[in-house]
């Protein structure tokens, strides 16, 4: 039967609920468990897709068009779980359900409550995702314990622990032990607090892991445990790393955290723990032979460092096959049109303009095209970066003055980016959204199908309505900027590329979203390679 690990947070927000949930997911993982994760947030928003990444950090889209919470990034990441739109639910959205079901009559006319209603619609999400063949579900609940919004969750969760048997849940809370430097020690009080909020709710942790800048000894460990009403041995540390979250998984390895889970758990691994690649991968980021200057250009950089997320982990994915050092850039599009910054965008050794919403300085965009189009500079393209690329392309290198994307100039003479009149080449949404997994077609002996190993097919996540359009594919055929991978039925253009440039290459896909540290994305692997090689 499908266990339960319930994560929660307290004392700060920021603790690293999401990078202990993934750790806790790939130790377990490796043991030859099938994990499965579900996040539940306390927000009253009913589409994260509608998050301003500049306030919020990135959307995340899934295989099957979910947008979510940038913590599921971190899920996929270090596991091979599979997510879906099960795995992700805000509280705005268990609202919603509840109502539709008051609309059909459902609750036979009785008042519609928080308890039982709001809690039973919480704990069936949590029945729907434990399937048969899941072995364990990690569940994170968003917020910090004490907030308003998070009650509901915590009741349902208790509840559901009750309804199952405690036997087939595991509670881990995540809290903060502050140091303070003038005391010269670490301070006890905030995590018994954030626990005592959580046993007034009726929730005892079972293993407690505290955030922490120095180590916490054997005394702590026990003075804790004590005041908490947890076995000391279940009280982790999980100290800050300067070098990479990559280590969280090791460190919490190190302190037994897997294997008190599985004790707890009452669970039989399959298989011994094995983590040779996760030592060789820290052994690369530890002892790099080099370091890259990567300009990452987008509407929102600068605004929110979690913006551009998995572009910059993606990044550091194939920074760490090629021994390399990462040295992020993140530049705001608006921002190119001033000398000094297209000074320094000229000076990186290689260029990202990333996928983005809306018409916020797209001369910056385009511009950034052209900087890395006549330097020389490796670039990739993602989302609207292609669009860029045809845009720029069209107008500086085939003169067609005022080409743009009828989303940003309905009445351009070259609308070279458009919405498509015949859109059944790909499943979309009712407001015209392309979002989701969908196959991409590589083009033989182009410079996209050698990075995937000159593989014919792929499958990739988008996130889009405008397309280029295929007025133009004729008067394109021949010049430099090639079409180099398009949809199975020949009727989306997916990719292009520079044939006269070291590394150019524009998607209209977000390859990020299918990076993994042990296994990078093809496109960002080539693109460090050829600024290696620049």
């Amino acid at each position: 039967m499908t266990k339960y690990i319930f994560v929660t947070g307290g004392v700060v927000s920021s603790l690293g609920k999401g990078l202990t949930c993934a750790s806790i997911g790939m130790l377990l993982e490796r043991r030859g468990l099938h994990v499965r994760f579900q996040k539940l947030d306390p927000y009253i928003n009913v589409d994260p897709g509608l998050f301003s990444p500049a306030k919020r950090g990135e959307v995340y889209v899934l295989d099957d068009g979910s947008t979510t919470d940038l913590d599921l990034g971190h899920y996929e990441r270090f596991t091979n779980s599979t997510l879906t739109w099960r795995s992700s639910w805000t509280t705005g959205q268990i609202y919603q359900r509840v109502f539709e079901k008051e609309k059909l009559g459902e609750y036979q006319g009785n008042a519609v409550q928080v308890i039982p209603h709001i809690t039973d619609e919480i704990k069936l999400c949590l029945h729907q995702i434990g399937e048969p063949g899941t072995d364990i579900v990690i569940v994170e609940i968003g917020g910090t314990v004490g907030d308003i919004e998070s009650l509901p969750h915590l009741e349902a969760i208790r509840q559901f622990a009750f309804d199952i048997g405690k036997e087939r849940c595991l509670f881990v809370h995540l809290t903060l032990m502050p140091y303070i430097k003038a005391a010269r020690e670490l301070k006890t009080k905030p995590t018994q607090h954030s626990v005592g909020q959580l046993r007034q709710i009726g929730i005892q942790p079972d293993i407690l892991v505290c955030r922490t800048a120095v180590p916490l000894s054997a005394e702590e460990r026990a003075k804790i445990g004590l005041y908490c009403n947890i076995d000391a041995e279940a009280v982790i540390e999980e100290r800050d790393k300067d070098l990479s979250i990559y280590e969280v998984p090791l460190r919490l390895h190190e302190n037994k955290f897997d294997q008190i889970i599985v004790e707890k758990l009452n669970i039989q691994p399959t298989q011994p723990l094995d983590l040779t690649d996760w030592l060789e991968l820290i052994d690369r980021i530890r002892n790099p032979e080099s370091e890259l200057t990567v300009a990452i250009v987008g509407e929102y950089a600068g605004q929110h460092w979690d913006a551009y997320k998995s572009v910059c982990e993606a990044l550091n994915h194939a920074a760490i096959k090629h021994r390399v050092k990462i040295k992020p850039l993140l530049i705001p599009s608006r921002d190119v049109l001033k000398e000094d910054v297209r000074q320094t965008l000229c000076q990186a050794d290689a260029i990202v303009l990333s996928g983005s919403f809306g018409e916020s300085e797209l001369e910056g965009k385009l511009l950034t095209v052209k900087i890395a189009r006549e330097q020389k500079i490796p670039f990739l393209g993602i989302g609207l970066g292609m669009q860029c690329a045809v845009i720029e392309y069209a107008r500086n290198v085939l003169h067609w003055e005022g080409a743009n994307s009828t989303e940003y100039d309905k009445d351009t003479p070259y609308p070279v980016i458009s919405l498509l009149e015949d859109r059944r080449s790909f499943e979309q949404r009712s407001d015209g959204l392309k979002i989701g997994a969908n196959t991409t077609v590589l083009q033989p002996e182009t410079r996209i199908a050698l990075a995937y190993g000159n593989r014919p097919l792929s499958s990739e996540r988008f996130r889009h309505c405008f397309e280029f359009n295929n007025r133009y594919r004729v008067q394109w055929r021949d010049c430099g900027l090639a079409i180099s991978a398009e949809s199975p039925d020949g009727q989306l253009v997916q990719a292009v590329e520079l044939r006269e440039h070291p590394w150019f290459v524009a998607v209209q896909f977000y390859p990020e979203f299918k990076s993994q540290p042990t296994q990078p994305h093809p496109l960002f692997s080539a693109l460090v390679a050829a600024a290696q090689e620049r």
